[in-house]
């Protein structure tokens, strides 16, 4: 709560011009919403090229910045609106480099674990990841962002129907229709033997 209400003062201080403000938001919240574009994206560069955009959407909007949510719903609706546009954009998109960037983000995460799997376990490891990535992807863009936003992000279901722009219930029926699509892939993948 204390970071939240950090984060208004901050955005309304940028409002009032102070870039140093601007600064230590950008630091703050560079790195979680590279994240969130990532697993939106697939693409490491695209989702850094994109934060880029959505930062400086937010300083061209500080002027007109109202703290009516919590600064972090109004931050990922504007990457939200930037990724969905950046989607639409490029609409026929191959998820070619993805098991790349997965591979990637595997061995990333390995590093802060002291215990070593055997190399079965790691390509297994690295496997699941690409197919659930695979999965996520293919899933309609709401239902992505609902995953996206609720397990990866972390946000509250009302959070995540603020920046999708609808109810709670809302949010609740695109998480289930994804998760038993997700389901459903995923167990038919276990089934035919590839895990």
């Amino acid at each position: 709560m204390a970071d939240q209400t950090a984060d208004v003062e901050l955005m309304l201080q940028v409002k009032e011009g102070n870039r140093a403000a601007f600064n230590v938001l950008l630091q703050r919240h560079r790195m979680p919403l590279i994240n969130f574009l990532y697993r939106f994206t697939g693409s490491r560069g695209e989702s850094e090229d994109l934060a880029q955009e959505v930062f400086l959407k937010v300083y061209q909007a500080a002027g007109k910045y109202e703290p009516r949510a919590k600064f972090t719903t109004w931050l990922y609706r504007i990457a939200t609106n930037v990724a969905l546009n950046d989607l639409r954009n490029r609409r026929p998109q191959k998820i070619s480099s993805l098991d790349a960037e997965c591979d990637e983000e595997f061995q990333a995460r390995r590093q802060w674990t002291d215990a070593t799997p055997l190399a079965e376990e790691s390509l297994i490891g690295r496997e699941r990841v690409a197919l659930i990535r695979r999965a996520i992807s293919e899933l309609p863009e709401n239902q992505r962002l609902a995953v996206i936003l609720t397990k990866y992000q972390e946000l509250s279901l009302k959070e995540a129907g603020q920046i999708l722009k609808c109810s709670e219930t809302a949010v609740k029926s695109l998480l289930f229709r994804a998760y038993t699509t997700l389901r459903h892939r995923l167990v038919s993948t276990v089934e035919t033997g590839i895990l």
